[in-house]
Formats: C-alpha cells, sequence, structure tokens
C-alpha cells in the first residue's frame, strides 16, 4: 500500500458496489459483483480480455445501466432517486463526482488542450471562467502539458493526449477517478509518462479504480488488488500476496501469461517523472 494512505478500514466508502450484474443478450457480462473502495484506496483491476473490467467501470457511472444491484458514490445512490428513476439532469450532477479516463482519449477534437480541460467546470458547474482557467493551467503543468495548452488533439502523440485527458478528468474536482486501460492504445515507449502522472496521483491520494494490463505498476501503487475472472470478482488481496501467491487457479494462469512475455509494462518504464 502507498504510505501515505489511510487504511481503508478507517475511512467512509467512497464506492460501494451490491450485487451488480449486467448482461447484452446471452451474455452475462458482470454475475453479482460486490465491491466497496475506500477514499484514498486504490484499487487496480485485473483479469484477462473479455472478463467484465470495463464494463464494470461503465456501470459505476452509469454509462451502462446495471440489470441489477446498486452502485454508490459518495453516499449517493446512481441512477436512482428513491423508488424512481434519476432524470438525466440529476444522473449529470450524479456523474459529476466522478472522473473516467479512457483507453481512447475522447478529447473533443475541435477544443484546445486547455478548452478541453476548462469545458466540463464552466459549462457543466457553471464556475468563474478565469478561476477554471487557472485551475486548469495549473494541471497542465502537473501533467507536463503547460506548454501545449493551444494544440488541439491532432497535434498531440498518444501519451500526450492521455495526459491531457487525466488532466480533464482532474478539473471536475472528483471523488473517484475511473481508468479503463489508459495505456492500451499507446506505443510502448510513450506508455511511461503516462504511468508517471497516474504514480503522482497515487502519491496524493486520490480514490482511484484502474482497469490495467500494466502488472509491475499496478504492484507499485495498488492499495489492493481486485482480479476478475468470468464477470465475477475471483480474488481480492494486497499487491505483494496477489503476485506472489495468488490464492485461485485463474489468478495463476494469468499471472504466468505475463511472466512469460505478454504486455506487462518492466518496472524500469514506471516512471516517476512525465516527459513533455
Amino acid at each position: 500500500m502507498n504510505p501515505s494512505t489511510p487504511s481503508p478500514g478507517l475511512l467512509a466508502p467512497a464506492l460501494r458496489l451490491s450485487g451488480v450484474s449486467k448482461s447484452f443478450g446471452a451474455s452475462h457480462v458482470l454475475k453479482d459483483v460486490s465491491l466497496t473502495v475506500a477514499k484514498g484506496e486504490i484499487v487496480c483491476v485485473l483479469g484477462p480480455s473479455g472478463c467484465g473490467k470495463s464494463t464494470l467501470l461503465r456501470c459505476i457511472n452509469w454509462l451502462e445501466e446495471p440489470d441489477a444491484g446498486t452502485v454508490i458514490v459518495s453516499g449517493e445512490r446512481m441512477g436512482a432517486r428513491g423508488a424512481h428513476r434519476m432524470s438525466e439532469k440529476e444522473l449529470a450532477r450524479a456523474r459529476s463526482k466522478i472522473g473516467m479516463v479512457f483507453q481512447h482519449f475522447a478529447l473533443w477534437p475541435h477544443l484546445t488542450v486547455l478548452q478541453n480541460v476548462m469545458e466540463a467546470p464552466v459549462h457543466v458547474h457553471k464556475r468563474d471562467r478565469s478561476e477554471v482557467r487557472r485551475e486548469a493551467m495549473e494541471l497542465l503543468e502537473r501533467v507536463g502539458l503547460e506548454e501545449r495548452r493551444d494544440h488541439f488533439p491532432s497535434q498531440l502523440s498518444g501519451g500526450q493526449k492521455q495526459r491531457a485527458a487525466i488532466a480533464r478528468a482532474l478539473a471536475i474536482k472528483p471523488d473517484l477517478l475511473l481508468f479503463d486501460e489508459p495505456t492500451s492504445a499507446l506505443d510502448p515507449v510513450l506508455v511511461g509518462e503516462v504511468l508517471g502522472v497516474m504514480t503522482g496521483l497515487a502519491k496524493d491520494g486520490i480514490t482511484m479504480v484502474i482497469v490495467t494490463h500494466e502488472m509491475a505498476f499496478a504492484r507499485k501503487v495498488a492499495s489492493r488488488i481486485v482480479f476478475m475472472h468470468d464477470g465475477r470478482i475471483a480474488e481480492e488481496a494486497a499487491p505483494a500476496r496477489f503476485f506472489d501467491q495468488p490464492g485461485t487457479p485463474e489468478a495463476r494462469a494469468f499471472l504466468r501469461h505475463f511472466q512469460h512475455g505478454a504486455s506487462a509494462a518492466p518496472l524500469h518504464l514506471v516512471h516517476e517523472g512525465v516527459s513533455p
């Protein structure tokens, strides 16, 4: 566990999932998933492709509506107000507690980097533009993009786009930050700069749920590993325990796959800093 992160048992939950299930047609993607994430915790979600990891994140922020179960973020149930469904306006407000970084950046192509970061605080949260601009510039400096603030996404490398997406997610001051395989679309040489930013966020105590195939990164920054298999949580453990003594046959097979030369990033790629 990150030494600056308080014990999860001492903190109120940032996220609580209870019995979440989701199907697409005959495909049962999530099967009765329950999970609690404390404030300040960094949970890395691992598992083979197709096991439901990305769908889990999309159900947390209600981009996909679960078929069953509840999602509670910072004490508020997502998608429902008592016995009634949330309106789109209510759902947008509830989602404002959650920042999400996607595999393929999802930046607005017609806006500059600075405008991308400012968009939600100004137009959704109705905050003062000058204050938002100042904070946005601080975020861009934090992710190493202050000199590219007036560039459009098409003028950035993949790593720069993903760092801009992280700054945009942070701009709404979320209670919870979700990452959906943020390095999977990047060239290997660009992976380290994104992992460096995420390592810095972990040290700052930001609550994160990270779907990743970067094993060295997960071992280094996670408070807890959640391993998914066939739509269920098959195992939860501290990083050292999971990687050194996995408790299920599925987890052992998964780790052997990476130990035999799959796409896990070597430790030397997990940088502390970023390059512009």
